[in-house]
Protein backbone atom coordinates (compact mmCIF):
# COMPACT_ATOMS: atom_id res chain seq x y z
CA UNK A 1 0.00 0.00 0.00
CA UNK A 2 1.32 3.46 -1.04
CA UNK A 3 -0.55 6.06 1.26
CA UNK A 4 -0.20 9.84 -0.25
CA UNK A 5 -1.10 12.94 2.22
CA UNK A 6 -1.77 16.34 1.50
CA UNK A 7 -1.20 19.25 3.08
CA UNK A 8 -1.18 23.16 2.68
CA UNK A 9 -4.61 24.31 1.83
CA UNK A 10 -6.39 27.05 3.57
CA UNK A 11 -8.20 30.01 2.67
CA UNK A 12 -6.68 33.18 0.93
CA UNK A 13 -7.64 36.35 -0.92
CA UNK A 14 -7.42 36.91 -4.38
CA UNK A 15 -3.88 37.38 -5.47
CA UNK A 16 -2.75 35.30 -2.48
CA UNK A 17 -0.52 32.37 -2.35
CA UNK A 18 -0.27 28.74 -1.15
CA UNK A 19 2.03 26.01 -0.99
CA UNK A 20 0.42 22.76 -1.43
CA UNK A 21 3.00 19.32 -0.21
CA UNK A 22 2.24 15.52 -0.82
CA UNK A 23 4.14 13.12 1.37
CA UNK A 24 3.95 9.55 -0.13
CA UNK A 25 4.77 6.80 1.69
CA UNK A 26 4.70 3.04 2.31
CA UNK A 27 6.65 0.20 0.23
CA UNK A 28 7.72 2.74 -2.42
CA UNK A 29 10.56 1.20 -4.95
CA UNK A 30 10.11 4.03 -7.57
CA UNK A 31 7.47 6.77 -8.46
CA UNK A 32 6.94 7.60 -12.32
CA UNK A 33 4.78 10.55 -11.87
CA UNK A 34 3.27 12.47 -9.62
CA UNK A 35 0.52 15.16 -10.06
CA UNK A 36 -1.80 17.49 -8.94
CA UNK A 37 -5.51 17.64 -9.72
CA UNK A 38 -8.45 19.53 -8.26
CA UNK A 39 -12.47 19.45 -8.18
CA UNK A 40 -14.73 22.52 -7.82
CA UNK A 41 -17.98 22.07 -6.66
CA UNK A 42 -20.05 20.19 -9.45
CA UNK A 43 -17.10 19.88 -12.04
CA UNK A 44 -15.39 16.85 -12.85
CA UNK A 45 -11.62 16.46 -11.57
CA UNK A 46 -9.31 17.72 -13.92
CA UNK A 47 -5.45 17.93 -14.25
CA UNK A 48 -3.90 21.57 -12.54
CA UNK A 49 0.10 19.90 -13.44
CA UNK A 50 2.05 16.78 -13.33
CA UNK A 51 5.92 16.09 -12.95
CA UNK A 52 7.71 12.93 -13.75
CA UNK A 53 10.67 11.58 -12.18
CA UNK A 54 12.88 13.53 -14.36
CA UNK A 55 11.87 16.92 -14.02
CA UNK A 56 9.50 17.32 -16.74
CA UNK A 57 6.43 19.25 -16.32
CA UNK A 58 2.78 19.79 -17.38
CA UNK A 59 -0.20 22.35 -16.54
CA UNK A 60 -3.18 22.91 -17.23
CA UNK A 61 -3.45 26.45 -19.67
CA UNK A 62 -5.69 27.94 -16.99
CA UNK A 63 -2.57 27.58 -14.42
CA UNK A 64 0.21 28.51 -16.81
CA UNK A 65 2.56 30.95 -15.15
CA UNK A 66 1.10 31.01 -11.91
CA UNK A 67 1.36 27.57 -10.34
CA UNK A 68 4.74 26.13 -10.35
CA UNK A 69 4.81 22.06 -9.66
CA UNK A 70 8.19 20.48 -8.11
CA UNK A 71 9.63 17.07 -6.39
CA UNK A 72 11.87 15.80 -4.21
CA UNK A 73 12.36 12.61 -5.25
CA UNK A 74 14.45 11.44 -2.15
CA UNK A 75 11.71 12.29 0.18
CA UNK A 76 8.43 11.30 -2.33
CA UNK A 77 7.22 14.74 -1.87
CA UNK A 78 5.44 16.78 -4.69
CA UNK A 79 5.09 20.70 -4.14
CA UNK A 80 2.56 22.77 -5.97
CA UNK A 81 3.23 26.47 -5.21
CA UNK A 82 0.13 28.79 -6.66
CA UNK A 83 0.14 31.91 -6.69
CA UNK A 84 -1.54 34.89 -7.67
CA UNK A 85 -4.99 33.13 -6.95
CA UNK A 86 -8.77 33.63 -8.13
CA UNK A 87 -11.75 33.09 -6.84
CA UNK A 88 -12.00 30.18 -9.66
CA UNK A 89 -9.51 28.56 -8.65
CA UNK A 90 -11.39 27.54 -5.16
CA UNK A 91 -11.20 23.52 -5.28
CA UNK A 92 -10.44 20.76 -3.35
CA UNK A 93 -6.71 20.12 -4.14
CA UNK A 94 -5.77 16.38 -4.70
CA UNK A 95 -2.26 14.78 -5.06
CA UNK A 96 -2.19 11.65 -7.51
CA UNK A 97 1.40 8.99 -7.72
CA UNK A 98 1.79 6.15 -9.74
CA UNK A 99 4.91 4.02 -9.58
CA UNK A 100 6.14 0.29 -8.38
CA UNK A 101 6.06 -0.50 -4.92
CA UNK A 102 6.60 -3.39 -2.90
CA UNK A 103 2.62 -4.98 -4.64
CA UNK A 104 4.12 -3.93 -7.99
CA UNK A 105 2.37 -1.39 -10.18
CA UNK A 106 0.44 1.28 -7.64
CA UNK A 107 -1.62 4.18 -8.65
CA UNK A 108 -2.72 6.01 -5.19
CA UNK A 109 -4.66 9.39 -4.51
CA UNK A 110 -4.58 11.50 -1.64
CA UNK A 111 -7.42 12.58 0.38
CA UNK A 112 -7.68 16.10 -0.81
CA UNK A 113 -6.90 19.89 0.50
CA UNK A 114 -9.19 22.52 0.09
CA UNK A 115 -7.88 25.70 -1.44
CA UNK A 116 -10.47 28.85 -0.96
CA UNK A 117 -9.79 31.68 -2.70
CA UNK A 118 -12.34 34.56 -1.40
CA UNK A 119 -12.41 38.10 -0.50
Amino acid sequence: QVQLVESGGGLVQPGGSLRLSCAASGSIFSINAMGWYRQAPGKQRELVASITSAGSTNYADSVLGRFTISRNNAKNIVYLQVNSLKPEDTAIYYCDAHGFGGRGYFNSWGQGTQVTVSS
